[in-house]
């Protein structure tokens, strides 16, 4: 569909005044986030994906609108797992509470183009060659099993030739700067902090999201714009959602095998389409029943207590 000025500007109204709102108000003194301030955050950005839902559902109908929510509701699923991640990259770091939101902003803005970038592109290729279907339909399915077969997570910063090319060509201080990502040394000139090669370790896991995600939601439709506004509420509330679930992130020890079955099942999706095109509001169903599951599992079954070696 081609969509009209109008749409595009209120979409990008509402994330700019609520970036600067966030960011320029409420946020502008680097601060621990409490709890409540993120569950409210969370609830403000829930809310106001489900108001744009809305807005599509009055512009273009009822079938639109659920491919923007069934598109919303996988990204949301799958953007989770950036926050385990995120969890490990601020921990090896040692990154204080009170910083970890500047990061996470700049991080999820940086995040926002790339994943323009990789929409753009995926839908391109998808349009000009259609064999792409079944090349992105078994990137899905690697990577559910990859998710399976990898439950130990790890990360190593000093492999990231991104990290590793930026520290050789630039100067990096030894010192935090009091999260400043930019400082003046004693000669007058500017050097990179630590908190900076943080947001560009932030930034280079996100592209590797991004390689999962994007042919994701392409399987739910390509129609730029529901892609791109779908995916982009979506991670934008992923910064209070971290706050918000940051302590209880290890109660979810299933969570990883219901993404898992979803990317999966978004593999086969996208592979059988050529043959069989499931309904929007079965995949919608399958989606929300896979994530809900292996919540409750994660909620309901108790660990087993670990053997002590003797």
């Amino acid at each position: 569909m081609i969509h009209t000025w109008v749409e595009w500007a209120v979409f990008f109204g509402i994330v700019i005044f609520m970036l600067v709102l966030d960011l320029g108000v409420f946020q502008k003194k680097s601060h621990k986030l409490e709890m409540k301030e993120a569950l409210i955050w969370t609830a403000v950005w829930i809310a106001l994906s489900f108001c744009f839902g809305g807005y599509i559902y009055l512009m273009e109908g009822s079938k639109q609108a659920l491919n923007y929510f069934t598109g919303y509701l996988l990204e949301k699923s799958l953007s989770v797992d950036n926050i385990f991640v995120f969890i490990l990259i601020f921990s090896y770091f040692k990154v204080s509470e009170k910083h970890q939101h500047k990061i996470l902003f700049w991080g999820i803005i940086g995040a926002v183009i790339m994943r323009a970038i990789f929409i753009v592109a995926g839908i391109a290729l998808m349009q000009a060659f259609s064999f792409m279907t079944y090349i992105f339909g078994a990137l899905l399915i690697y990577t559910a099993i990859k998710m399976i077969v990898d439950k130990d997570r790890e990360i190593h910063p000093e492999h990231n030739p991104v990290i590793k090319f930026f520290r050789k060509h630039f100067r990096v201080s030894e010192h935090r700067e009091d999260g400043k990502f930019f400082v003046r040394d004693n000669l007058g000139k500017i050097i990179a902090t630590p908190m900076f090669v943080v947001l560009l370790v932030i930034e280079t896991t996100d592209v590797l999201f991004a390689v999962d995600s994007i042919p994701a939601i392409l399987s739910i439709t390509n129609d730029t714009f529901i892609v791109f506004t779908s995916n982009i509420f979506a991670i934008l509330g992923l910064r209070a959602l971290y706050f918000a679930v940051n302590g209880i992130m290890q109660l979810f020890r299933y969570l990883s095998y219901g993404l898992s079955g979803i990317l999966g099942f978004i593999g086969i999706k996208m592979i059988i389409s050529k043959f069989y095109e499931v309904p929007i509001h079965i995949a919608l169903l399958v989606i929300a029943v896979i994530l809900i599951t292996s919540i409750l599992a994660s909620v309901l079954i108790k660990e087993k207590p670990k053997e002590l070696k003797e």
